[in-house]
C-alpha cells in the first residue's frame, strides 16, 4: 500500500496538466469566436457606414421615386399656395398688370407658401436626426426641450428687441433684429438639449432622458412665462408663436431658413455614418473607431439649429417632425442620410399641405396651422397605435 502512493501522485499531476490544457483549449476558441465577431460586425458597419449603395437596388429605386413624388408635390403645392387666399386665383392671373396683385402674389402669399415649405422641411429634419440619434421612434424635435429653449429666446429677444412693425423700418434694422431672434432661439434651443443631456447623463437610458426632456421643458416654459408677465407687450406676438402660424414670414425669413435648412442638410449627410453605425449598437460602432463623441455633438448642433430656426419663424408646429420620419419609414427603408432627405421633402409636404388647408378651411378667416397639425397628427397617431395594437408593436 505505501508503493501505490507515489504512483498516485504523477496521475494527479497528469490529469490537472490535462484539464488545464483543456481549459486553454477552450478559452482560446472563445477568443477566436469573439475575434471572428467582432470582424463581422465591423464588415457590417463598414458596409452601412461607408457604402450607402449596400441597401437593396428595389429600396434604392424606391427612395429615389419617393423623392421625385415629394417634389412633384412640393412644386403643385407651391403653385397651389400661391393661389389660395381672400382673392383667390384673381391675384395671381391678373399680377401683371394689377399692382396690388402683384405685391398680394409677390410680397404676401409666395414668401408665406416658401416658409412653410422650408418650416416643415426644417421640422422633418431634425425629427429624422432625433430618432435616429436616440434610437426612439417617438423622438421628435420637440422631445429634450428645445422647442421652450427656443420659445424663451425667442420671448426674451422680443423683450430685448422689441415686436418689430412690418413697415417704417429700414431693413438693415429689421435684419439685426431678426438675427437676433434667430441666434436667442438657437442659443436656447441648444442650451435646452444640453442641459437635458446632462440631467439624463447621457442617451443609454431612455426613460431618463424622457423624464429630464419633460423636466427641462416645464421649467423653461415657466420661465418664458415670467418673461412675458414681465413684458407684456409682447403678449399678442408670443400667443401667435405658441399656436404655430406662417402669416408673418416674410422673403428675409425665408432666406435664413433656406441657408439654415441647407446648412443643415450638409451637416446631417457628413454624420450619417455615426447613425447608420448606432443602428448596430454603440459599443461595436466604437470599435470601428468612430468619434461618436464629435459625432453626436454635431447631431445636437444640427437638431438644435433646425428647431431653433423653425421655431424661431413659424412658432410651435406639434407633430410634423415626429410623423414625417414615420411616413417615410413606412414606405421605404433606406440608410441614415437618404432617410434625413427624404424626411425633410416629407415634412415639407406636410407643412405646406396644413398650411394652405389652414388658409381654405375657414375663409376668409385663418386656422393657426399648430392646431391644424396637432389634430392631423395626433389622429394620424393614434390610427397608427389602433393598427400595430394586434401585432403587440408601438408605432
Amino acid at each position: 500500500m505505501k508503493r501505490e502512493a507515489p504512483a498516485a501522485a504523477p496521475a494527479q499531476v497528469q490529469a490537472q496538466a490535462q484539464a488545464q490544457a483543456q481549459a486553454q483549449a477552450q478559452a482560446q476558441a472563445q477568443a477566436q469566436a469573439q475575434a471572428q465577431a467582432q470582424v463581422q460586425a465591423q464588415a457590417q458597419v463598414r458596409a452601412a457606414a461607408h457604402a450607402p449603395a449596400a441597401a437593396p437596388q428595389g429600396q434604392s429605386r424606391r427612395a429615389l421615386l419617393l423623392a421625385v413624388a415629394l417634389l412633384l408635390a412640393s412644386s403643385a403645392l407651391l403653385l397651389l399656395g400661391a393661389s389660395v387666399g381672400s382673392t383667390g386665383f384673381t391675384s395671381l392671373l391678373q399680377q401683371g398688370q394689377d399692382a396690388v396683385a402683384r405685391q398680394i402674389v409677390w410680397d404676401i402669399r409666395l414668401p408665406r407658401t416658401l416658409g412653410a415649405w422650408l418650416a416643415g422641411a426644417l421640422l422633418g429634419l431634425a425629427g429624422a436626426v432625433a430618432q435616429g440619434l436616440f434610437r426612439n421612434p417617438l423622438a421628435d424635435p420637440y422631445l429634450l426641450g428645445s422647442a421652450s429653449g427656443a420659445a424663451l429666446g425667442g420671448a426674451l429677444a422680443l423683450a430685448v428687441f422689441g415686436v418689430v412693425p412690418a413697415g417704417g423700418v429700414p431693413w438693415l434694422a429689421r435684419l439685426g433684429v431678426q438675427l437676433g431672434i434667430n441666434g436667442m432661439a438657437f442659443v436656447g434651443a441648444a442650451a435646452a438639449v444640453l442641459l437635458t443631456l446632462a440631467l439624463a447623463r447621457g442617451v443609454q437610458h431612455t426613460l431618463r432622458l424622457l423624464l429630464a426632456g419633460v423636466i427641462v421643458g416645464v421649467v423653461l416654459g415657466a420661465a418664458r412665462d415670467l418673461v412675458e408677465l414681465a413684458s407684456p407687450d409682447i403678449l399678442q406676438a408670443m400667443q401667435a408663436f405658441t399656436l404655430g402660424s406662417t402669416s408673418f414670414v416674410g422673403w428675409l425669413a425665408c432666406a435664413l431658413m433656406a441657408a439654415a435648412w441647407g446648412l443643415c442638410l450638409l451637416l446631417a449627410a457628413a454624420l450619417a455614418r455615426a447613425l447608420d453605425g448606432l443602428t448596430l449598437g454603440e459599443a461595436t460602432a466604437a470599435s470601428l473607431g468612430l468619434p461618436l463623441a464629435p459625432m453626436r455633438a454635431g447631431l445636437v448642433a444640427v437638431l438644435a439649429l433646425a428647431t431653433g430656426t423653425a421655431v424661431a419663424q413659424t412658432g410651435l408646429i406639434a407633430f410634423v417632425g415626429l410623423a414625417a420620419p414615420h411616413l417615410v419609414r413606412t414606405l421605404v427603408r433606406t440608410t441614415s442620410a437618404r432617410h434625413i432627405a427624404l424626411a425633410s421633402l416629407m415634412g415639407a409636404v406636410l407643412l405646406l399641405a396644413a398650411d394652405i388647408l389652414a388658409r381654405w378651411v375657414l375663409a376668409p378667416q385663418e386656422l393657426p396651422v399648430g392646431v391644424l397639425t396637432a389634430a392631423l397628427g395626433g389622429s394620424y397617431l393614434l390610427w397608427r397605435m389602433h393598427r400595430r395594437s394586434a401585432s403587440g408593436g408601438l408605432l
